[in-house]
């Protein structure tokens, strides 16, 4: 069955079904994706641990800005912490497309658990290594890294074709209410017993995704007919991007609109402090964080509801101008209180954006490819973001965190005219010539 061959229901019935329960499932809604068990089981398993995961992510800037008062070593930190996903994606994918995926990414997490102990035990030594700290991130980040692409590629595989669209929303919903939880637990921690007693919490949320991963049961992977071998085998995903223009334009988008326009993600502990005196060993830091992770999170539940009828593309185009709108405003905010309502549009906008071209680019591969092409999302996505927060850290040296900011608004805006995805077929080598939906363009 294809995409087009499934009868989508009204926005209303929709939503009353999500709110009331006394209708049939919406096909393709988030609702819908929630009622496989095995999907379920693996979602809510990596949701508890990524919790864990944000509570050491967001707060491990707040800790390196307090430790040296230094967006550079903040920019670092965030580099180690997100940098393997651009060099080691492409492997992960690979590893994704070839071996078991289940139990890559339960080694995987116990690596991340181990080192995440680690971490915690070095932070509460009265003088903790700044190099020694980095090291531990940076070798956390390549056991995400490695797994990250199976990830991806596994969640979707849990559902049938025809509710791959709530399943895609649910998976950024995890991500962001991780991020809402998570700050929320870690910040009055922090505050209280510092980043070492967080960072061990970390640890333990990893055994819930090893339990979920142990406990689901999985159809047999497809089989990746990969014939290249060494270098080629290895860049394969790169020339399966390249010969699909719809794949091509969207990886294309993302890493643009992740190096100039996510900076802010990474310095969000300098702009608090600098634009809003909100100083980041505090709650009221924790609570502008997680509020753009609760926007982010409705935004990515609104693309698998409401808006679950609705072209992809074009509320990809309709989020990258809004987010342009509301990054510009963000950058001149000069005190708390409006500070936080900006941060909760600007995090919904943002995922509306990666939601929706997350789900044409999942819709339109086929499943022996997945893991290698979104290997590629993961780079652009994870990979380039640090990237970006680096050259953002060098400058606002030179200029201020306004123009940095302010510059990030500008290229969403172009990146608005340039995600027009209508012309492009979903005919494709990593759709398998004929595409979900037979050639129609792509939502």
């Amino acid at each position: 069955m294809t995409a087009g061959d499934v009868a989508r229901p009204h926005v209303e019935d929709a939503t009353d079904a999500l709110v009331d329960g006394d209708q049939a499932l919406a096909p393709g809604g988030a609702r819908a994706a929630l009622r496989h068990r095995d999907f379920r089981v693996v979602w809510g398993g990596t949701f508890a641990s990524n919790v864990g995961t944000w509570m050491q992510n967001v707060l491990l800037g707040a800790y390196g800005y307090e430790l040296t008062h230094s967006a550079s070593y903040v920019g670092i930190l965030f580099f180690a912490q997100l940098g393997p996903l651009l060099f080691l994606a492409t492997p992960g994918g690979v590893l994704a497309d070839l071996v078991d995926r289940r139990k890559l990414l339960i080694w995987m997490q116990i690596e991340q658990l181990a080192f995440s102990v680690v971490l915690a035990v070095l932070v509460a030594m009265p003088h903790p290594s700044r190099s020694g700290i980095v090291a531990c991130v940076l070798v956390i980040g390549v056991g995400n890294a490695l797994a990250a692409p199976a990830l991806s590629a596994i969640l979707p595989t849990l559902v049938p074709r025809q509710d791959l669209t709530g399943a895609v929303s649910l998976q950024s919903v995890q991500m962001n209410l991780s991020r809402v939880i998570g700050p929320a637990i870690g910040a009055p921690i922090y505050a209280r017993t510092g980043a070492g007693v967080v960072f061990a919490i970390n640890a333990g949320t990893y055994l819930f995704a090893v339990a979920g991963l142990l406990v689901a049961r999985y159809e047999s992977q497809a089989e990746a007919a990969i014939e290249e071998r060494g270098i080629a085998r290895l860049l394969s995903g790169f020339r399966i991007a390249a010969a699909d223009p719809l794949v091509r334009r969207i990886l294309v988008c993302i890493t643009s609109f992740s190096f100039f326009s996510l900076t802010f993600v990474g310095l969000m502990p300098a702009i608090a402090d600098h634009d809003f005196g909100i100083g980041p060993k505090t709650v009221q830091y924790g609570l502008l964080y997680a509020g753009f992770g609760l926007g982010a999170a409705l935004g990515a539940v609104t693309v698998g509801t409401i808006l679950v009828r609705r072209s992809k593309t074009r509320s990809a185009r309709i989020g990258l101008v809004s987010f342009a709108v509301l990054l510009a405003a963000f950058a001149l905010v000069r005190s708390p209180a409006p500070a936080y309502p900006a941060a909760l549009v600007l995090g919904f906008a943002y995922f509306v954006v990666i939601t929706a071209l997350s789900t044409v680019l999942q819709e339109h591969l086929r499943d022996e490819v997945r893991g290698r092409i979104m290997a590629l999302w993961v780079m652009a996505f994870g990979g380039t973001v640090p990237l970006g927060v680096l050259a953002g850290g060098y400058a606002v040296k030179v200029t201020s965190l306004t123009v940095v900011l302010l510059v990030g608004a500008a290229v969403a805006l172009l990146l608005a005219a340039y995600t027009d995805l209508s012309g492009l077929t979903s005919g494709s080598t990593a759709s398998g010539g004929g595409g979900l939906s037979g050639g129609s363009r792509p939502e």
